[in-house]
Order: C-alpha cells, then structure tokens, then sequence
C-alpha cells in the first residue's frame, strides 16, 4: 500500500501535477480579472504548461511570473490588439447582420473567413510568444503562418479550447471544475500538441542550461540571414 504513495509513484506524480495545474489556474483566473493583464496570464500559463509537457524541472509560481514579467509589454501590446480587432470583426458581422446591401452575402462570407483566421492566429498567438523571442509583427506573422502549415492539429486546438465553453452551456455545474482547471487543463493538452509544433521550428541546439532563455524561430532566423547576406552581395557589386 506504501508504494502508491510514494513521490515517485505514478499516483502522487499525477496529484501532483493535478495541484500545479489546479495553481497556474487560479492564477491565470485572477490576473484575468483586470482584462488588460488577460494575453499576459495567457503567455504565462503557456509558458509553465510546455514545460510541464517537456518534463523541464521548474518552479510553478516563480517559472509563471518570471515569464509574466519578460513578456509583459508585447503580451498587453498583442492583447490590446486582439480585442480592437475582435471588436471589428463583431461590429462588421452586426452591421451586416442588420442591414439589407446587396453585397451583404458575400461580404458576410468574407468576414466569416477574417474571422477563422483570427480565431487560428490566436490560438498560436500567445504560445509563440512563450517560447520564442521576436518582435510583435513577427510574432503575428508566425503564429499565423504555423496555424495553416499545421491545419489539421489547428482544428483540433480550437476544439481543446471550446470544450470549457461547451462544458459550461451543457451544465453549469461545470462552474467548480472550471474555476479550478478551466484554464490549465486545455492549456496543458494543447501544450502536448505544441511541443510537437514547436519542435519542427527550435534550433537543433539546446536551450541555455536554464532553460529558461527564448528562442527565435529559425525560419525567420533564416529569413533574416538570406537579407543579410543580399545586402552585402548588393554592396559588394557596389564597390
């Protein structure tokens, strides 16, 4: 009986990681109150669950605000874009909605398409922002440019993300078990995805004995390098 609850057996490691993610939610939960802190507990939570998923030694409270401060400015800096842009894209669907243009079809058809983009980009948007270091344009263009290379797991990342959602309108007793892992649980699934994603764009090298240092994708890297190495061909012609 003593065996079950050893730290290493695989019922105190499950509690165990049970109570981290049932912390990083009631986290997140709170720093979500202010709204404006919202993309950053997001960026956070990502942050702590992808290590949970690569099995990387850290510390949950002190990994979670370590990231929540480093990420500060381009998380709000995303967030505030996202809710603008989800505001027009709602305000666009109301208007037409409500409203008899003879284009009215088509452009409603349009803005259903903008709107899954949106809906695919963000998904990304704040997981990319966890693992890699880049500027905020990029790091749009990259979590775009990831949700359709990899489409088939995109849609099944949404669907990870709906399920709170869909839990919460088929019963509202659902409310305890989403206040304590409504935020972590999805996010720890879909960390499970991303690793693998991610994998397919982090240098071959290891991170930092730290393992805490960002990386930049190296598809940009390489992007960036290819431009380098235009412009001094360009100014050697020059000379």
């Amino acid at each position: 009986m003593g065996r079950f609850f050893n730290l290493d057996s695989p019922l105190m490691q499950f509690l165990s990681k049970m109570a981290d993610l049932m912390i990083l939610n009631v986290i997140t939960l709170l720093l979500c109150i202010p709204i404006i802190t919202a993309g950053d507990a997001v960026c956070a939570l990502y942050y702590m669950t992808i290590k949970m998923v690569k099995g990387e030694e850290c510390y949950i409270i002190r990994g979670y605000f370590k990231s929540f401060k480093d990420n500060f400015r381009q998380a709000t800096i995303l967030w505030i874009i996202s809710i603008l842009l989800g505001l027009i894209l709602a305000g666009d669907f109301l208007i037409l909605r409500n409203t008899s243009f003879s284009f009215g079809d088509v452009m409603m058809v349009l803005i259903m398409v903008v709107a899954i983009i949106y809906l695919f980009t963000m998904i990304y948007l704040f997981p990319v922002l966890s693992r890699f270091e880049n500027s905020v344009k990029n790091t749009i263009k990259n979590s775009f440019l990831m949700s359709v290379l990899n489409l088939p797991k995109t849609i099944l990342l949404f669907l990870i993300n709906l399920a709170p959602v869909v839990l919460l309108l088929v019963t509202f007793q659902a409310m305890p078990f989403l206040i304590m892992f409504g935020f972590s649980v999805p996010a720890y699934v879909c960390s499970m995805l991303f690793v693998k994603i991610f994998k397919r764009f982090e240098p071959e090298e290891e991170e930092t004995a730290s393992g805490e240092e960002l990386e930049t994708l190296s598809f940009i890297r390489e992007e960036e390098e290819a431009k380098k190495k235009q412009l001094e061909q360009g100014n050697g012609e020059n000379v």
